[in-house]
């Protein structure tokens, strides 16, 4: 495993931010609780936010409190600032994970020599902050899979005895975690394509990424970048690189890393593992990797019956989690009792109710195509509902690759005519009803309509491979609508 090594930029660590020019990107959930650390370590803290609503001026409010100046809106009133312009005297900017990296703001932080931070990167700087002794990072990214394969680690981990947490994208924020009253003995740390991208100079103890597959290019710019953005996970691994076997581009990922000496790299697999992989031998999870003799031996981990809901993707997440675990030494027993305590979060192939005969399932967190597929494929008759906002997405390889599990289709959402357009190339015999409201009603219209195309066992799957916000405020409320309308069919 080899590759170019990451730029850090400054090398600050939080003793060094006293006195210093510090201009935070955006408010809201990272950026608010970031002004407030930076300004507890006595930086003089600016922020400037796009957005002018009720909720910002009140945040405005509570950080001007602290003596932080704070820019609202873009520009247009006089007596506000730009967040394009880079305040004067800037020393360092810590942005939220959302700002896109073509954001004026930043390309005039590249041509003044400004580092760009974080909420990942500063909480990484400050982890051993007052001669604290820092927990390792056991880090998880992908295009699918991150929250299931995070908490299902922290479920292992804390079956070990040890004191975790899942945090990151999920959970307790990092900057708490890291800060907090709390001593943990290892982290499990959700991130997102986005934290990544500013978080130059992570080093994990090991790290996965699950899958990757086309996502947030809107923001990223090329599958090239997004993937790149991933990779950065692996950089500087101490102990393992954890692979998809089944995803080729994860593992030339690992391959283009560079780490530390003495970093493995481990594979995990649905099927037979080989030496230093993790896989699946007649219904049990195996471990071949952090075995002695693993070119003879391997340890049981668990029944795939531990693991709830036993469907491929969920099994894969549920492997990438015992690597990691495993990784940092946890027996095998932990595995077993970690998988068996642990239950996934609602709307992620959640089995609703059987009706007539029909089971219906809300996977509203699909909300890639890749996500939709790994539903789709689990189940072998499937009416499926989907539909919403494409970010940028193609469904023509989906459609493809599900053709021949689809008993009919209903559409909702703004971009529903493109999934209709590739399901008229690629599965035109399969019955495709569109529904062209967005109403409070629409999901049960939905529901009503696939009860009626559906035959008994069948699974009527909620899998939108789009994301929400055109019909509702984030993927949990479109299941919640989904689980209603199933309930009042019974």
């Amino acid at each position: 495993m080899g590759g170019q090594q990451v730029t850090h930029g400054q090398e600050w660590r939080g003793e060094d931010l006293r006195g210093k020019n510090v201009t935070v990107a955006g408010l809201g959930v990272s950026g608010v609780p970031a002004a407030k650390v930076l300004v507890g370590l006595g930086a003089h803290v600016t922020v400037v936010n796009d957005g002018d609503d009720e909720r910002a001026r009140a945040q405005a409010a509570e950080l001007a409190e602290l003596g932080v100046t704070v820019r609202l809106g873009d520009g247009t009133a006089s007596d506000s600032g730009s967040a394009a312009d880079l305040p004067d005297g800037t020393e360092l900017i810590v942005t939220a994970p959302g700002w896109r990296p073509d954001k004026p703001l930043f390309a005039a932080a590249d041509q003044a020599g400004v580092p760009v931070w974080g909420d990942v990167e500063l909480a990484w700087r400050l982890r051993d902050l007052d001669g604290r002794t820092p927990a390792p990072w056991l880090c998880v990214t992908g295009t699918n899979g991150k929250t299931t394969t995070t908490r299902m680690l922290a479920s292992i981990l804390e079956a070990a005895g040890l004191r975790t947490a899942a945090v990151g994208n999920i959970g307790v924020s990092l900057l708490d975690a890291v800060l907090g009253d709390t001593e943990y003995d290892v982290l499990a740390v959700e991130l997102s394509s986005y934290q990544l991208h500013w978080a130059p100079s992570l080093r994990a103890h090991s790290a996965t990424v699950l899958n990757l597959a086309p996502d947030h290019l809107d923001w990223h710019g090329s599958m090239a970048a997004y993937a790149a953005d991933k990779g950065r996970i692996y950089e500087g691994n101490q102990v393992a690189c954890v692979y998809n076997k089944a995803d080729k581009a994860t593992e030339d990922l690992v391959r283009e890393a560079d780490v530390e000496e003495g970093c493995r790299a481990i594979g995990f697999t649905l099927g037979t593992p080989g030496p230093s992989e993790v896989g699946v031998v007649d219904g049990i999870l195996v471990d071949r990797a952090f075995v002695e003799n693993r070119q003879k031996n391997a340890q049981e981990l668990a029944e795939v019956t531990d693991v709830q809901p036993s469907v491929p993707h969920n099994i894969a997440n549920a492997l990438a989690a015992a690597a990691l675990a495993r990784a940092f030494g946890v027996p095998a027993t932990a595995v077993r009792d970690g998988l068996r305590a642990f239950r996934p979060d609602a709307h992620r192939i959640a089995h609703v109710a059987d009706v007539d005969g029909v089971a219906y399932v809300d996977d509203s967190k699909a909300t890639n195509t890749h996500a939709a597929e790994a539903s789709l494929v689990s189940y072998e008759s499937v009416v499926w509902i989907a539909g919403g906002l494409a970010k940028g997405a193609t469904f023509d390889e989906l459609v493809t690759r599900a053709a021949k599990r689809l008993r009919a289709v209903v559409l909702i959402g703004a971009d529903r005519a493109l999934i209709r357009e590739a399901l008229e190339r690629h599965a035109p015999e399969v019955p495709v009803v569109e529904l062209d409201r967005t109403d409070d009603g629409a999901m049960a219209a939905a529901v009503a309509e696939a009860r009626a195309l559906a035959r008994q066992g069948d699974t009527v799957l909620l899998a939108p491979a789009c994301a929400s916000m055109d019909m509702f405020a984030n993927y949990n409320a479109r299941g919640e609508a989904f689980e209603t309308a199933v309930r009042e069919l019974g």
